[in-house]
């Protein structure tokens, strides 16, 4: 299901857009200000985000641009009650898909919002899903895996964790993180079973498995994939 977060300080307009985007079919997240929208962002995975430009705390603006510095992709719209050109092109520019100034319609966003995720599944890069991971080559869009040309044998579960690392490159992965994303809350597995996975991973990804350097531990938090 496609997972949209909104970031919007009016409690009105959040659970107005919260509903209608659940009737459309989507999951959807809310934040109430910047700061905790850019959390939301940094420990989660969205498909699309809708933000607004003035919020408690910290504005659109710095929440886009702090998530574009993490290196997060997800394509962002905009929304302000200011109609001047320059904020349009300074949200644009720190990077920011789309723009729309309040009030709108509901038809309208969603219309953009359709657009948008449309665009992006059809790109080259949201198609290519095979990379190179140390010892390893995977196609996470057919759950394949390769060493040295020949199969691997993979389950599931190590599919999701490492595309989830991957998806996360540089950035570090909570045990938590990990269970509610590729378990979900219906399952109860605790943060041992996250280890003993990612210990599966690194005897197939790792030159030495016992001195990693691809899947890095941070202590008391959970893990790093660095960069490939």
């Amino acid at each position: 299901m496609t997972k949209i977060l909104i970031v919007e300080d009016e409690l009105q307009m959040r659970m107005g857009l919260r509903d209608n985007l659940e009737f459309e079919g989507y999951e959807v997240d809310l934040a109430e200000d910047g700061r905790s929208g850019l959390q939301h962002i940094l420990e989660n995975r969205y498909d699309l985000i809708v933000l607004d430009v003035m919020m408690p705390h910290m504005s659109g603006f710095d929440v886009c641009k702090k998530a574009r510095e993490q290196g997060i992709k997800t394509p962002v719209i905009m929304l302000t009650a200011k109609g001047e050109e320059i904020d349009k092109v300074l949200g644009l520019e720190l990077g920011a898909d789309d723009y729309l100034t309040k009030p709108f319609s509901l038809r309208e966003l969603l219309a953009r919002i359709k657009a948008i995720l449309r665009r992006v599944s059809s790109s080259p890069e949201s198609n290519s899903q095979r990379v190179s991971i140390g010892n390893l080559t995977v196609d996470f869009s057919t759950y394949d895996a390769y060493m040295e040309g020949k199969v691997e044998p993979m389950s599931h579960k190590e599919f999701e964790i490492l595309k989830f690392l991957w998806q996360h490159q540089g950035q570090t992965v909570s045990r938590d993180q990990l269970l509610n994303d590729v378990w979900g809350y219906d399952e109860f597995p605790t943060t041992r079973t996250v280890d003993n996975f990612i210990l599966k991973l690194r005897k197939r990804i790792e030159q030495d498995p016992t001195h990693p350097r691809i899947i890095l531990t941070v202590h008391g938090v959970g893990y790093k994939l660095v960069d490939i």
